[in-house]
């Protein structure tokens, strides 16, 4: 499950990985990214509709439950899917992204998480973050990538890749529209906080946009979690430190045991 801005692609550095140790690896195009569907309105980007596309991804995979790969926004969906049907997860692996509850309690309360969510903000005002994005070959969403990752991470050549998939006719606006609809159609919280399925979170120490701060509050609200921190490593953790990444997934998806309440590296 992939966040924005990108698309399946973004996990071109662990399928191989992944196949090669035996498993099938299945990444979707989330709404309105890419090749999938685009509805418009914001309501079809609540993230009760989002966490049905994983439900209906699951159910059509097979009736066992599935281990779930997740970043950024694919991170928030599947949070929210362990929330309302966890026994469709066999685990869950995050990667840089927090806790539902955890994000929206920072948004609130904590001033410097609201800072480093001054984007948010923005993306909701009309038109305007669409033309800004798009202008001189997506110049803006180019510079956004190479900005907030270490220098080397993305290629001009994956660079143009995620500004083809941005330039799709509706893309870029559904793509928006997640962020317009976590502020303007919030989802009514699920009937639990607690996520029961085995977790292992890994956070990239450097995120611009996420601070540190979200990790052990989230782990707290999982029954069994253990949180790797890569120090060396900033959002973009797939991209920047792979091996490290593939490692660690590989291990989590053996089946090893997962301890309880908050265990962290």
């Amino acid at each position: 499950m992939h966040g924005f801005p990108e698309f399946w692609w973004s996990w071109r550095r662990q399928i191989p990985a992944l196949v090669a140790a035996g498993y099938r690896a299945v990444a979707p195009d989330l709404r309105g990214y890419h090749l999938s569907d685009k509805p418009r309105g914001l309501a079809p980007y609540r993230l009760d509709r989002l966490a049905g596309d994983l439900r209906a991804l699951l159910d059509d995979l097979g009736p066992e439950p599935h281990p779930v790969v997740a970043h950024d926004w694919g991170g928030a969906v599947a949070w929210w899917g362990a929330l309302l049907f966890p026994q469709r997860f066999e685990r869950l692996a995050i990667l840089n992204v927090p806790h539902p509850a955890v994000m929206r309690r920072a948004l609130r309360h904590d001033a410097s998480q609201r800072r480093r969510s001054r984007y948010m903000a923005y993306f909701q005002l009309p038109w305007l973050p669409e033309r800004k994005l798009r202008a001189e070959g997506f110049r803006a969403l180019r510079s956004m990538l190479r900005r907030t990752s270490r220098p080397g991470t993305f290629t001009p050549e994956e660079l143009e890749r995620y500004a083809a998939a941005a330039a799709l006719p509706g893309a870029l606006t559904a793509m928006l529209a997640w962020y317009r609809a976590a502020l303007r159609r919030p989802t009514p919280g699920p009937p639990t906080l607690r996520v029961t399925p085995p977790v292992r979170i890994l956070w990239g120490e450097q995120d611009a946009a996420l601070g540190v701060k979200l990790i052990e509050p989230s782990a707290a609200l999982c029954d069994r979690v253990e949180v790797f921190r890569i120090a060396e490593a900033g959002h973009w953790v797939q991209h920047e430190e792979p091996e490290r990444v593939n490692a660690l997934l590989l291990d989590f998806l053996a089946g090893n045991p997962v301890r309880s309440a908050g265990s962290g590296r």
